[in-house]
């Protein structure tokens, strides 16, 4: 079954959008299941999964832990699922599903062991821990996950394990629990490759290879702090991996690791202390060279941790880092890679979330000013439940004001709320936040209970909101025409079209002050959004004497190690004013070597000069006018065909 898109958004949904302030944080709903992980599966839906517990709401006569939102209605409709999905991972793959990996054994009221091997009858879920689920989005209701770990499974158990899209198409997932816990680590520490059995210190990858699962001296390295250790393909194929303070290059074909600098300051950026950490923008103008950013998290001595089962001390009193830190892991120069300082946060947060907006700059949301993630009954210094200030969270103090990082500001003034409203909200562990394709974001989330609990100081949360950055503003929005369903590495550049309506003022400044860019939002989590990535595509245009804009735009630059193939939103960006995304697959849709072109040299920017009254019209532009590229855009509304609920086994045929 084939479900056709329109490349065009209704009109009543811009008009929707361009009704909200700027700056503002709007309630858009209940979510059913708190958003513990969400993606965005198409134009219109957001996908949304939590961990097993008693939601009120029900489907096939058990609580629910998965459900679809619907945008434009901002209404949930209830999902089943089979496996327990608490603390999983996940990825696109390259004909736009998405996979989840992992998660927790099979548990039954207040997280309490299943009543029979491998499966509970309260919350009718099955052990997790080894699932491979796959979704194939649709634009309907009747999406449904495959979700059976007899016929697609991992090879080990995988809770909290790093993942990261390969330049095929296959994913790598890196390390993890094998059960859950506070920190990946028994005390004292003895055994900090396997930890008796509870760290799961291997890779491996989905499709899987004949190699199967290999063991990772980083996971040993890293031992106790190294869940949803950060991972990012680079240009030259090697992965930037972090966790703890450790840093490594890895050439994860042949497991070889080359050792980074020590994050600075002894600050942790991986859960529990759960920093803010994203890919900065992919630009001709820093010639795509990837620059990660890394900003909060905690600084608690090392022991401060504890192990498994809770930390030593009162983590919510502990002040989180405001500290950022820039590296650069593949110098174009030829230098060694570094830490950079950069500016300091407006405060201390951990559990903050970056997502990365069209315009290339940077929203920081969601977490808190002291404490780590997780949540627990005691720590070593309030050993009774009864005395815990905040219930099981760990954290406090939540910060419930975004702000916006400018990574091409002049160093001291990056960061900037102004305009910028706050929430009521609090977003604490467990929260979640998605870019949308109208360039709003969606925030949901926050449960650090083991349980639905409604009545704690910070209680399980279902009401999702959406914040409208400031470029909303503006009453004029781009709106293209002509953008491909697909994108190729390499190639024939396209064109696509702006009309006078689509900006303000003069067309040659706003050609001139026009970016087209694709984003992937990414799988978000715990504060992280696995996959996600900016990079924008070169251009010049041709401004007609009316005042029509054609875009010549470049094919993703040909390395799929840039960006993955898969599912991206393409906006296109005129002086600071995004159009709606439209998603637009990368690649061939396949799971194997991409094809690679030569990039293609694009014509000339041409500008639009004025006609004298007194002689037809007859300038450059309307002379370029003529050529068969430019009469063929905008003939009528393209089409974007994406594949909906596919059947499981020919999915897995595609995929063999």
């Amino acid at each position: 079954m084939k479900i056709m898109l329109s490349f065009l958004l209704p009109s009543f949904f811009f008009s929707a959008a361009l009704a909200q302030t700027a700056g503002s944080i709007v309630e858009v709903g209940d979510t059913q299941v708190s958003a513990m992980m969400m993606f965005l599966g198409n134009e219109e839906k957001v996908y949304i999964l939590d961990k097993v517990e008693g939601n009120a709401a029900k489907i096939q006569g058990h609580s629910a832990w998965a459900a679809v939102w619907d945008i434009a209605s901002s209404t949930t409709t209830l999902m089943d699922m089979t496996t327990n999905t608490f603390c999983a991972s996940g990825m696109h793959l390259p004909n736009g599903s998405f996979a989840t990996f992992g998660g927790n054994k099979a548990i039954g009221p207040q997280g309490a062991d299943s009543d029979q091997p491998g499966f509970d009858s309260t919350y009718d879920d099955s052990d997790g821990g080894t699932s491979i689920r796959i979704l194939n989005p649709c634009t309907g209701t009747n999406c449904q996950w495959f979700d059976n770990a007899n016929l697609l499974s991992m090879q080990q158990r995988r809770w909290y394990a790093g993942t990261e899209a390969l330049a095929d198409g296959s994913v790598v997932l890196i390390g993890g629990f094998v059960n859950g816990g506070y920190v990946n680590r028994n005390l004292p520490n003895n055994d900090p490759t396997y930890e008796g059995g509870g760290a799961e210190p291997t890779f491996e990858f989905f499709p899987a290879r004949d190699a199967g699962a290999q063991l990772m001296q980083f996971m040993t390295t890293t031992s106790g702090l190294n869940s949803y250790a950060h991972a990012y393909l680079m240009p030259s194929g090697q992965m930037f991996v972090q966790a703890n303070l450790s840093t490594i290059l890895w050439d994860y074909n042949n497991n070889i690791e080359t050792p980074l600098p020590k994050m600075p300051h002894g600050v942790v950026r991986v859960y529990p202390a759960s920093g803010a950490v994203a890919m900065l923008p992919l630009t001709p103008a820093n010639n795509y060279t990837p620059s990660v950013l890394f900003c909060g998290g905690s600084n608690m001595p090392a022991d401060a941790y504890g192990d498994y089962l809770q930390p030593k001390i009162n983590t919510f009193y502990y002040p989180a880092s405001n500290d950022c830190q820039r590296i650069t892991p593949e110098p174009q120069d030829g230098s060694a890679p570094e830490y950079v300082q950069d500016d300091d946060m407006l405060e201390g947060r951990t559990m903050g979330q970056f997502i990365i907006l069209p315009t290339g700059k940077l929203l920081i949301l969601n977490g808190g000013s002291n404490g780590t993630a997780g949540y627990a009954t005691a720590t070593d210094e309030t050993p009774s439940y009864a005395d815990m200030p905040y219930g099981m969270s760990l954290a406090a103090a939540p910060v419930l004001t975004p702000a916006i990082y400018d990574p091409d500001a002049p160093a001291g003034s990056r960061w900037s709320r102004d305009g910028i409203q706050t929430s009521q909200i609090p977003r604490l562990y467990h929260s979640s936040a998605l870019l949308l394709p109208d360039a709003s974001v969606i925030i949901a989330g926050s449960n650090p209970n083991v349980d639905v609990n409604l009545t704690t100081f910070f209680p399980t949360t279902y009401t999702a909101e959406r914040f409208y950055p400031p470029y909303f503003s503006a009453t004029t929005r781009p709106v293209p025409q002509g953008v491909p369903a697909k994108l190729s590495y390499g190639g024939a550049p396209f064109d696509i079209q702006l009309d006078p309506s689509s900006y303000t003022g003069d067309g040659n400044d706003a050609a001139g002050n026009t970016t087209v860019v694709i984003i992937r939002p990414g799988f978000t989590t715990h504060a992280m959004n696995m996959g996600q990535r900016f990079l924008q595509l070169n251009n010049t245009f041709t401004v007609m004497q009316n005042g029509t804009i054609l875009l010549h735009v470049s094919q993703v630059p040909p390395n799929p190690n840039l960006i993955t193939p898969g599912p991206v939103l393409l906006f296109v960006v005129v002086d600071g004013i995004p159009s709606n995304g439209t998603m637009v697959i990368v690649g061939n849709g396949k799971i194997g070597t991409q094809p690679t072109h030569t990039v293609q040299e694009l014509p000339a920017a041409v500008t639009s000069t004025p006609t004298p009254t007194d002689t037809p019209s007859s300038t450059k532009s309307s002379n370029k006018s003529s050529d068969a590229r430019r009469t063929t855009v905008g003939l009528g509304a393209l089409v974007l065909s994406m594949a909906c609920a596919l059947p499981a086994m020919i999915f897995l045929t595609d995929f063999s």
